[in-house]
């Protein structure tokens, strides 16, 4: 089992917990409201395409938990993490005393794990005027990347209302993948086999993009967040009236989407310019591509590098 242990971290209040819930327990948005605060250190464990595991260390914010990781847990807490997400209310009134916290994790992180990868991601950004946005966000990522030296820090602007959440997580899970390259070579070639424009490959129970080539430019640098969310919400639509998602169609005059279950983890999506292509011969070269795939995921859980078809 590939297990990885991912911190999650920020002052209380800051969002943590809804985002988790979100992602990784089908929550709404709106039903977040009703999620109490963390205490202390909330353990689950996520299994991601078979043999991957994040060990999600979801730690509430409250000072008297914080100053407590730094001291008498530092070495529980912060011992062979791979990954810290620290989570930064945009509007919050105690930013010295954010930024302060986050300088002790990554001081623990330094000693007890200094290969970790770090995430910032600051959070709220609904709450922030759209036309001021870009120059928040920009000074906030500015800040944060001097702060965090001799580490490097990835910053991505979040919100629970909108697809920058799934866009967040998309791309740290994405660094946690171990055959991920082997993936992306291979939507390559299938895309080139089906003429696409795009083939997307999503994580099945998170609906997170993994993995995706792409043939032609698109102007929407944001589309594979958006398709992550409006398809976990129709998924989600459909769980309730006790029906299970399994494929969708969308076909117009300017272009032809499938998406279908791939592999025991996977969900693939092709889109195609020509509209015309007859939707079995997609679904028949989708059918013959999950062999290979599937044999792709097993090398993953093997632990052994992939090799050609």
């Amino acid at each position: 089992m590939n297990r990885k242990k991912v911190l999650l971290m920020g002052k209380s209040g800051s969002g943590k917990t809804s985002m988790r819930s979100i992602i990784f327990a089908n929550f709404i948005a709106r039903d977040t409201r009703r999620l109490g605060a963390t205490i202390d250190v909330e353990h689950s464990h996520v299994r991601l395409l078979g043999n991957l595991v994040l060990n999600l260390w979801d730690c509430g914010g409250q000072e008297a938990f914080m100053e407590n990781y730094f001291a008498s847990q530092r070495d529980n807490i912060f011992r062979n993490v791979e990954v810290l997400i620290y989570v930064f209310d945009v509007e919050s009134r105690e930013l010295e005393k954010d930024l302060h916290y986050y300088q002790s994790c990554l001081e623990a992180i330094l000693q007890n794990s200094p290969e970790a990868k770090i995430f910032c991601l600051v959070h709220k950004m609904d709450l922030v005027q759209e036309d001021q946005r870009d120059l928040i966000f920009t000074e906030r990522e500015e800040d944060l990347k001097k702060l965090s030296k001799p580490l490097d820090c990835t910053c991505f602007r979040t919100s629970i209302w909108d697809e920058t959440l799934y866009k967040a997580w998309s791309s740290i899970v994405y660094m946690l993948i171990p055959n991920v390259k082997d993936m992306e070579s291979s939507l390559n070639e299938f895309a080139e086999i089906l003429d696409a424009d795009e083939v997307l490959l999503f994580e099945k129970a998170t609906f997170l993009v993994i993995s995706h080539a792409e043939r032609h430019q698109h102007r929407d640098v944001h589309r594979f967040e958006k398709i992550s969310n409006i398809i976990k919400q129709f998924k989600l639509s459909c769980s309730k009236l006790a029906a299970h998602f399994q494929s969708m169609e969308v076909r117009n005059s300017n272009f032809s989407a499938f998406i279908d279950v791939f592999t025991a983890n996977t969900y693939v999506m092709v889109i195609l310019s020509d509209s015309q292509i007859p939707s079995e011969a997609i679904l028949i070269n989708i059918r013959n591509a999950r062999k290979h795939f599937e044999k792709l995921e097993r090398e993953s859980q093997q632990n052994r590098p992939a090799f050609g078809r």
